[in-house]
């Protein structure tokens, strides 16, 4: 049977792991999560890129959420938790938002009725993407890739163009935004999903980025914010979602002890979100510390007082 050429995406379908294709959500207004957590018992020759990739979640999103379990040999049985719900962020629910901190991008078609949502691969320590607001300026299928001045720097050697096939970084699909060299893209290296790899661009799965090109036409806002904590009350409690820095997600990605240190804004906001409902600060604490992306309830809504009622 032939299966070169296929990708990854190919070969886990023969292997009965159909990667999942984002993950789309209805949305009401005001809703402020989305998802919920799931669970997936390991079989023999699991390794967590594999349930990644199944799940439809970033490498160092998942590691987070399971510290403890060896990502190469979790061993049969090991239940895994997959971070699948997500408070939104703070931002217009209009086009696609970036959230380089949580490694994900949102995408709000219009209407305002869903909300569909991928992993993505973001910058390594020393680069970054832009924050603020741009667009999608072209759509290309197939794409050329052309390295920019950064990566010729760093490999002067590069020919001066890669054409469409499995040795373009860009894989099949690219959405050009307005920033010169910063794009939305798949990638012939699947793997770098959720993890710190690009010179600024941002890397999808590849049937994540297939779908997203074919629903985002040209002219799509695009919002890049970078917010280590998600707050948000929901159902009359307060839940925050924090995330790996960098530095600390580089560490998770090696399989590394990570640093403990708390988002040094987050006690101030949590209090500012909370008003006078009492916060749970010893979850707060933990939330902050162990950075595992999933959202945990830290204050319950205090009722309104009986002369708040009356008026």
């Amino acid at each position: 049977m032939k299966i070169w050429g296929m990708g990854l995406a190919g070969l886990l379908l023969i292997a009965g792991l159909a990667p999942a294709i984002g993950a789309e959500f209805p949305l009401a207004p005001n809703q402020a999560a989305v998802g919920a957590v799931q669970y997936r018992v390991t079989k023999d020759k699991d390794t967590l890129l594999d349930i990644a990739r199944e799940y439809d979640v970033g490498f160092v999103q998942l590691m987070a959420a399971n510290p403890g379990i060896d990502p190469w040999l979790p061993g049969k049985g090991k239940k895994v938790v997959i971070p699948s719900r997500y408070i939104l962020p703070d931002a217009p629910r209009t086009g696609i938002v970036v959230n380089l901190a949580e490694r994900r991008i949102f995408y709000f078609p219009a209407g305002g009725t869903r909300v569909v949502t991928y992993p993505a691969g973001i910058a390594v320590d020393d680069r970054t993407t832009p924050l603020g607001v741009t667009h999608v300026v072209l759509k290309e299928a197939a794409p050329v890739w052309i390295p920019p001045p950064s990566i010729r720097a760093e490999q002067p050697d590069l020919p001066a163009a890669i054409g469409p096939g499995p040795d373009n970084p860009l894989g099949a699909f690219a959405l050009r935004l307005g920033w010169t060299n910063y794009l939305i893209h798949g990638t012939n290296k699947p793997d770098s999903v959720g993890r710190n790899v690009s010179h600024g661009c941002l890397h999808l799965y590849p049937e994540d980025i297939a779908a997203l090109f074919h629903d985002v036409p040209i002219g799509t806002p695009v919002r890049v914010i970078d917010t280590a904590a998600e707050i948000a009350w929901v159902d009359g409690r307060l839940y925050v979602e924090v995330h790996a820095s960098k530095a600390q997600a580089d560490e998770i990605d090696i399989n590394r002890p990570m640093t403990p240190a708390m988002p040094v804004d987050l006690i101030a906001r949590l209090a500012a979100f909370a008003g006078e409902s009492p916060i749970d600060w010893d979850a707060v604490r933990r939330a902050g510390i162990e950075r595992r992306g999933i959202p945990v309830a830290v204050a319950t809504a205090v009722p309104p007082r009986l002369s708040e009622r009356a008026d």
